[in-house]
């Protein structure tokens, strides 16, 4: 048997030589969110029904068996209740900005007690209700569970998760929600990944194509003046706006995860004046098991004597200078040329940070 370190993972780099091959122009729509215009989450608990003895009958189950019982003016024990054909499920779904009353949206469900499977259910109509312990949505229907599961006397095959399902439009929204965008006239765009930078730019876009409206309160906002023109409609204003392209800037980083041997390094990332050396050990670990016979009429038993050989060898370690001004593409052209690993290369970038060598923050995943 031979072991090896270190071992070869996967290695990969998003590079770039040029700025603008690192930073395209990308819309502001894809770049900011509207403050005001957000989801809603809701939740409800209720029965899933018609399951094929895969169900649940925890005390939970029975007392909401029996509740719904009494809805329909039926009176029954415990012991009547006791069925593996239904399951208690906990309902989520998202409440999209500017949905209204009528239109549907979807549903997941989610065992909460013993059900083995909630394949070939039908969820029994149920409420979800907001934060605000208000009804926005009324959820019905049959559940997709992805997967499958049978079991026997001896064994058992499952495939993905049975104890969770979907259920495409099986809630219908029952209230809106009021979504308010363009309080006092006024737009903000919320950047999803905050940046002094990219906030100028962004309103130096919108103003060179509607005059002085915008200006940067922050790293994370730019606040928007609807013109006089779009004040009956500032949703097409909207529009237009997210239509508009410019170029964001990025903090220099590179993030390395241990784990998996990934290196994702940003073509902005610079390198110092910096001379790195590197060296591989190998170790070699060779089972080599020996058959001892016994004497003659000694009475003894043949038995198997183990064996081990170990060894290890270290890989003289090779230079690698770098100039100042050396850019991720140098850098990885050297290292490669050195036959540098994934794991090699993870050592080496958290040492050339420590080193100072290293301009750009290092994010260890």
């Amino acid at each position: 048997m031979k072991r090896t370190f270190p071992l070869a993972m996967l290695f990969l780099f998003l590079l770039s030589c040029s700025a603008s091959a690192s930073h395209p122009d990308v819309r502001i729509k894809d770049l900011a969110d509207v403050e005001g215009v957000r989801s809603n989450q809701l939740v409800g608990l209720g029965l899933v029904l018609g399951l094929q003895g895969t169900g649940d009958r925890s005390a939970m189950a029975t007392q909401m068996i029996r509740n719904l019982m009494g809805q329909f003016g039926v009176t029954v024990d415990d012991r009547a209740v006791r069925s593996r054909n239904v399951a208690v499920v906990t309902l989520t779904a998202d409440l999209p900005a500017f949905a209204r009353a009528g239109q549907t949206i979807d549903v997941t469900a989610s065992a909460m007690g013993d059900a083995k499977s909630l394949q070939g259910g039908t969820l029994l109509q149920t409420p979800l209700r907001g934060a605000d312990g208000n009804v926005y949505a009324v959820a019905q229907g049959p559940l997709m569970v992805g997967g499958f599961a049978a079991e026997g006397a001896a064994g058992t095959l499952s495939k993905n998760i049975v104890t969770v399902g979907r259920i495409p439009g099986g809630a219908i929204v029952e209230r809106n929600v009021r979504t308010d965008f363009a309080v006092g006239r006024q737009i903000i765009l919320l950047l999803r990944n905050p940046d002094f930078t990219t906030s100028e730019r962004m309103a130096r876009t919108i103003n060179q194509s509607f005059g002085g409206v915008a200006s940067p309160v922050d790293a994370g906002r730019v606040v928007v003046n609807v013109p006089g023109q779009y004040a009956a409609s500032p949703a097409a204003f909207l529009a237009r706006i997210e239509g508009l392209s410019l170029r964001p800037d990025t903090v220099a980083r590179v993030a390395v995860n241990e784990r998996t041997g990934t290196v994702v390094m940003g073509g902005n990332v610079r390198i110092g004046a910096v001379a790195v050396a590197h060296g591989g050990l190998t170790v070699r670990v060779v089972e080599r098991p020996e058959v001892v016979q016994p004497q003659p009429f000694t009475g003894g038993r043949t038995a198997v004597q183990p064996r081990t050989d170990i060894g290890a060898q270290e890989a003289a370690a090779q230079f690698v200078a770098l100039d100042a001004t050396s850019t991720v593409q140098e850098l990885v052209d050297a290292l490669n040329s050195v036959g540098a690993s994934p794991r090699d290369v993870i050592a080496i970038l958290q040492a050339m940070k420590e080193a100072g060598a290293l301009h750009g923050e290092l994010v260890v995943m």
